[in-house]
């Protein structure tokens, strides 16, 4: 809640020691409010608030509608009001519908609105002389005024924050310098108007309390529930801060946001490719809002429009390795950012935080909507959540104002058609962020240990103090069991302590069992699942009433993961939500044996990908280098690696060093920067797919440096599909000559055409352990396939040089059998036969052509399969061996089937 007041209005000449006084103020005040918090300065220096602020919609307001009682609580409908009534920011205190001038202005709104950061905003337009009409502007904290319980005069109060305001405090009351007092967040304050409780004063030079002082402040008697507290007579306006309630205004957000995000270290302008991503990302956001779907609706709240760019920045434009920011870690900065440490109700006395309390109900509800598979809640399941635990005025009364200031925040009216009169959770992620939260706080107790947390804490004051265990006990236990439960404590004065560590034992077995629940399996991993989510999906929408996807909720375990991180940890202690150190390593510990055995039972790729993400979330090298010990094969094919996943694979697997096995990443959208990112990993992989990317000469000069470094153990490496060309041939020849561990390496289809084989067959002589070739299918023609096979029949280890599917002749073709059977060692792939039998090879042939029917030209596969099919005829013809002519038959059949499926279009 912000209040802004002005005291003294009308100009006034001053002396120039004054003047010079206030000009430092303003230089002071601009250095402090320019400071970034580190939400933002991880994000880099364009994130500044001159650079990426957009004013949100603020409307004149009225006691009798704050007063009002709302029949939807829904933040959606608050905003979406009518907003005929809007006012500038400069015109606050303009005269009022009576001619009246106005002096205080309350400006309020629900979290997350921009309350905070539009009057930050204002505090920088007065800083850089945008708000001429005062010579003064004053602000305070009211968090800070109400951490001061001593007696302080107002004059004390100013010179005591601005020191340089020391020449021009004694002016306050003696001239007509008009000033604005700005108070951010006034609900910390208890005002009281009651002349028995706060007495009247008007020495500036009094010291009384600073609550005291604004309450005489505001009734204008110094120097000539916050809203509800305060007497409408001492309030000239209401501002209602209305967030983004226009889409354009949101969209305006996002295109300043996306449209410079450097990251750290990174200097000039973005690149073409960087732009041209930033426009495609801005383009399918844009979309995705018109749609008026569930983000839509979100971004009201300049707050989660903040999410949102700050969630695509790091899912898009994380270039370090390891990543500086984690999931988890950007929902609980977003939540310090939006609630900080306050309490839920300044007057109670429990004094128990925002965040606790969240916690403790909607997280309830948001840890019962994942188990069951749930994502919208009725009335009904809300009552059931909040007021259920309802015993004593106090806890109706935090519930009431959990309702009218923070519910809001959380849960929206859904969107979706047929679904309108339930409630979602404003951002999906934050339900299982909740949920997550609320299992890692231990909230999550039975009722056994429940009375064992609170019995262990006071059991050594039993003797002291009856009555402190009586009322704790009596809340979870019929006193008629008391006398039992204390002849429990005197003999086994242990039994109740252990409670404790089976909460940990919970925690650990939930996310073991959520990161590992079968029916989540070969779905998209959880990064696309957020990419989905806020982009939309590409391609034609679904109709509103068809079924939705089921929802499988596979943040969950990594958000419990990730809130044990210790830096996550500290900023929860923050939000009076605390994870000790000790809990937090017994729950690693309890877990790590479930986690490890479980993932050596092998996983699909894109929950593989999420194993890799919960262990980069957990933030924990230890357990993560136990982890990844055992995972000796790594398959993500057809994972869409960005250059975050990259970043999470190479932070992950470089907790360790040991060798790799295997690793999969065919079809996985790489490029040479996710190359490099992946550097590191890749040196110690024996086994290296890396086929159906989009590799071309670039990347193979990554490539040829990763063969040349003294490290390398790469055996196999699968290059098929992708641009390699006649230039990426010359660098990987480069390498393969100075290499010693590779053994087999695929070249299929990588358009190398005669000169890129030329280059490798004039280095191949240098390399002393390669075995097997395959240039198959890059329009080889005979003066090269005949230079390659020459040199390979002189090397020292290659058996197999794979040339089918080139622009071979038939008398070529000739040749390379004549120098076939001048040899014992090499073996050449060439056709389906080998003289007058069926080559050993041609299942591998027509398998490779089967696997790769989907990208290959299907005009060239057609025409080479019917050169295979007339020559396996030929060769039938010729034999008269009845056993060889069957087993031509059946080769022949096998490449009759192909083509009857081509011309029907089933391959």
């Amino acid at each position: 809640m912000v209040l802004n007041f002005q005291c003294l209005f009308l100009f006034l000449s001053f002396c120039s020691s004054v003047s010079e006084a206030i000009q430092k103020h303003r230089k002071s005040l601009a250095n402090w409010f320019l400071q970034q918090p580190n939400e933002e300065r991880q994000f880099g220096p364009s994130f500044a608030l001159d650079s990426i602020h957009v004013d949100p919609v603020i409307r004149e307001s009225s006691l009798e509608e704050i007063l009002k009682p709302s029949p939807d609580l829904t933040i959606q409908n608050q905003l979406q009001a009518s907003c005929n009534q809007t006012i500038a920011l400069q015109n606050l205190f303009d005269l009022n519908a009576c001619g009246q001038q106005v002096k205080n202005v309350v400006l309020y709104g629900t979290v997350g609105t921009g309350k905070s950061t539009l009057i930050k905003k204002m505090v920088m337009d007065w800083c850089h002389e945008r708000l001429p009409r005062f010579e003064l502007l004053i602000p305070f904290s009211c968090e800070d005024l109400s951490q001061s319980h001593a007696p302080i005069s107002l004059r004390r109060m100013i010179t005591k924050k601005y020191l340089h305001l020391r020449e021009v405090v004694p002016a306050l009351g003696t001239t007509n310098l008009r000033v604005l007092f700005v108070l951010n967040g006034l609900d910390r304050l208890n005002l009281d108007f009651r002349l028995a409780h706060t007495e009247l004063c008007c020495d500036p030079n009094e010291p009384i309390l600073p609550s005291a002082i604004v309450v005489n402040l505001l009734r204008k008697y110094m120097m000539p529930e916050v809203l509800r507290r305060i007497p409408s007579k001492f309030v000239g306006r209401y501002v209602e801060v209305c967030g983004f309630s226009d889409i354009n205004l949101q969209k305006l957000y996002f295109q300043m946001r996306l449209r410079q995000p450097r990251c750290v270290g990174v200097s000039g302008p973005p690149t073409a490719e960087e732009a041209s991503e930033q426009d495609n990302l801005l383009e399918m956001l844009s979309r995705n809002l018109e749609r008026h779907n569930q983000i839509a609706a979100a971004c009201f709240l300049p707050s989660y429009c903040w999410l949102v760019c700050t969630t695509l920045h790091f899912l898009y434009f994380t270039k370090s390795v390891p990543p500086a920011q984690t999931l988890t870690g950007i929902y609980t900065s977003f939540l310090r950012l939006n609630f900080s440490g306050e309490v839920l109700d300044s007057t109670d006395p429990s004094n128990i935080s925002m965040m606790k309390y969240v916690a403790k109900t909607v997280g309830k509800l948001a840890y019962d909507g994942v188990m069951s598979r749930q994502t919208s809640f009725s009335e009904e399941d809300l009552r059931r959540c909040f007021e259920v635990e309802m015993k004593t005025e106090s806890e109706l009364n935090l519930l009431n104002v959990f309702r009218s200031d923070v519910f809001r925040f959380f849960l929206t009216p859904c969107v979706q058609s047929g679904k309108e009169h339930t409630f979602v959770f404003t951002i999906p992620a934050m339900q299982e962020y909740l949920a997550a939260l609320y299992v890692v706080l231990g909230e999550k107790k039975t009722l056994t240990q429940r009375v064992g947390k609170e019995v262990s804490e006071i059991i050594g004051k039993v003797s002291e103090d009856v009555a402190v265990v009586i009322s704790i006990v009596s809340k979870v236990l019929p006193l008629r069991i008391l006398p039992v439960l204390f002849n429990l404590i005197k003999i086994f004065p242990r039994y109740f302590s252990r409670f404790g560590s089976k909460d940990r034992d919970t925690i650990a077995h939930t996310m073991a069992v959520e990161m590992f629940k079968e029916e989540d399996y070969f779905n998209d991993d959880v990064l696309d699942q957020i990419n989905f989510s806020i982009l939309g999906v590409e391609g034609p929408m679904r109709h509103p009433d068809d079924a939705s996807d089921d929802e499988v909720f596979e943040l969950f375990p990594i958000f419990m993961g990730g809130l044990l991180s210790r830096r996550n940890r500290a900023i929860l202690d923050q939000l009076g939500c605390s994870i000790k150190n000790l809990a937090a390593f017994e729950i690693a510990k309890a877990m790590k044996k479930t986690v490890i055995r479980n993932s050596r039972k092998g996983l699909p790729p894109s929950e593989l990908m999420d194993y890799l993400f919960f262990l980069h979330e957990f933030q924990n090298e230890r357990f993560t280098a136990e982890a990844i010990q055992s995972l000796r094969t790594i398959n993500l094919s057809s994972v869409k690696m960005t250059p975050l996943k990259c970043s999470v694979l190479a932070s992950v697997v470089g907790t360790t060093n040991h060798e790799v096995e295997e690793l999969n990443l065919g079809s996985c959208h790489l490029d040479v920067n996710r190359l490099r990112i992946l550097f590191p990993v890749l040196l110690r992989c024996k086994k290296l797919h890396l086929q159906q990317n989009n590799l071309g000469p670039e990347a193979c000069k990554e490539i040829r440096d990763l063969l040349l470094h003294e490290k390398c153990v790469v055996s196999t490496l699968r290059l098929a599909d992708n641009p390699v060309m006649e230039q990426g041939a010359r660098y990987l020849a480069e390498g393969l000559a100075g290499n010693s561990s590779l053994s087999h390496l695929s070249l299929l289809h990588t358009s190398l055409g005669n000169r890129g084989v030329e280059a490798i067959t004039q280095h191949l002589a240098q390399n002393q352990h390669l075995r097997e070739l395959d240039v198959a299918y890059n329009s080889v023609t005979d003066r090269a396939a005949l230079a390659l096979v020459e040199e390979a029949k002189r090397h020292a280890t290659l058996e197999m040089v794979h040339l089918y599917f080139n622009e071979i002749s038939e008398e070529g073709k000739q040749a390379l059998h004549e120098m076939r059977k001048d040899q014992n060692s090499i073996r050449v792939l060439i056709f389906l036969t080998m003289g007058a039998d069926v080559s050993d090879y041609w299942a591998t042939i027509l398998n490779v052509v089967q696997k790769n029917l989907p990208i290959w030209d299907r005009d060239r596969v057609r025409q080479h399969l019917g050169l295979f099919l007339e020559d396996l005829q030929c060769s039938r013809r010729q034999t008269a061996n009845p056993w060889k002519k069957a087993k031509f038959m059946r080769v022949e059949n096998e490449v009759k089937r192909m083509l009857g499926d081509l011309e029907r279009g089933t391959l």
